[in-house]
């Protein structure tokens, strides 16, 4: 295998493999990416058992083959050579010899027959939405996705009907629902699919107008342009989400988001580093917020806000707060509040991209 190609083409591509390859495992060869020179250029592999990325670039391939070689090691030597640098890749015996002027590094190759088959797609449901779009929906739910025994909890569930995309997540104590509208959207009939975090992690690193959809009994494929992302299946009943969420809330609290914000920090200062947790003590016109701390002490603070509803306290997880707060654009939120035990739905005031929706059970303080 002998090929050239510019830094700018090759270290976009082996960069985004850094976020599959496994740099620990039991499994050396999942350490490596699989480098494959063929006519129409460079194909570049790699996969962690769960998730697996296909790329490529354009190369001056003047000797087709492949190689499986440390993808760490690849990538640490590449970024540092100047910038449209021609590299030049040469497979030798037991080694890939990369140079680049003055610059070389050889560096130990795997058996390629030991890497792991990734599975491929025609992609012929013709699915696809725009790409901006549902990374910004990614947003609304990836800080709500646990990592547990419970599978189910371990990703977003996708769903997928004509003309609409939803997403949501739950980790027990809080769940997260997004929906927007894709008029070019079409199905057959309704999909419904766990992604893992890993997966919408590296979804969210395209770049491009649209990402096309496709899956098969095992896995889901995503593709945008020359990228193609494929995820193991997660085979388990995501919860029925529609029952919990709050319906017929009486007290309503409507707050400037960004003064919340602030409040909920200064306050949260002195809240347990275990609970996090911080009291609202909510009247007609007012929001009084306390943290204590035997360790440290007490933090209170005071808002004038909109609030139609009885008097009462309540108790959140001020980080579970945060998250929500920090993906919203809306300059106001809407609480929608039944009573101190039950489950609280919070929103943004004015939605411009469709449907947010924030499930947060109270906790005791």
């Amino acid at each position: 295998m002998k090929f050239s190609a510019t830094k700018n083409n090759i270290i976009n591509e082996l960069g985004l493999l850094q976020g599959i390859v496994e740099k620990r495992t039991t499994m050396p060869i999942l350490s490596n990416v699989l480098v494959k020179a063929g006519r129409g250029g460079v194909e570049l592999m790699g996969t962690d058992l769960e998730v697996g990325l296909k790329t490529s670039f354009e190369a001056e391939v003047r000797q087709e083959g492949k190689v499986a070689v440390n993808g760490r090691k690849l990538f640490d030597f590449i970024k540092l050579l100047p910038e449209d640098q021609t590299i030049e890749f040469i497979k030798k015996e037991e080694h890939l010899v990369v140079r680049s002027g003055e610059s070389e590094i050889k560096v130990l190759t795997a058996p390629e027959e030991d890497f792991p088959a990734i599975q491929d797609s025609g992609f012929e449901r013709a699915i696809s939405w725009g790409v901006s779009d549902f990374k910004e929906m990614i947003d609304c739910v990836l800080y709500a996705i646990t990592q547990e025994q419970r599978y189910y909890l371990n990703g977003a569930l996708l769903s997928i009907k004509n003309n609409q995309l939803e997403l949501v997540s739950t980790d027990g104590h809080r769940l997260s629902y997004t929906r927007r509208e894709f008029e070019d959207l079409r199905v057959e009939k309704e999909i419904n699919q766990i992604i893992s975090k890993k997966t919408l992690n590296e979804l969210k690193k395209f770049d491009d107008e649209r990402v096309e959809f496709d899956f098969d009994d095992n896995s889901l494929f995503f593709r945008v342009k020359n990228r193609m992302l494929i995820s193991r299946i997660i085979e388990s009943k995501f919860p029925n989400y529609q029952a919990v969420m709050p319906k017929d809330n009486p007290n309503i609290l409507n707050i400037e988001r960004e003064a919340l914000v602030t409040a909920i920090k200064r306050v949260s200062i002195l809240s347990s580093e275990k609970s996090r947790g911080i009291k609202f003590d909510l009247k007609a016109g007012e929001l009084k917020l306390f943290s204590s701390n035997p360790e440290f002490g007490e933090a209170r603070d005071k808002l004038a806000v909109d609030y139609q509803g009885k008097d009462l306290e309540i108790g959140f997880n001020s980080q579970y707060l945060l998250d929500f707060l920090g993906t919203v654009t809306s300059e106001r939120v809407i609480f929608e509040i039944k009573d101190e035990n039950s489950a609280v739905l919070i929103k943004p005031e004015a939605e411009t991209k469709g449907i947010y929706l924030y499930v947060l059970m109270p906790m005791k303080i």
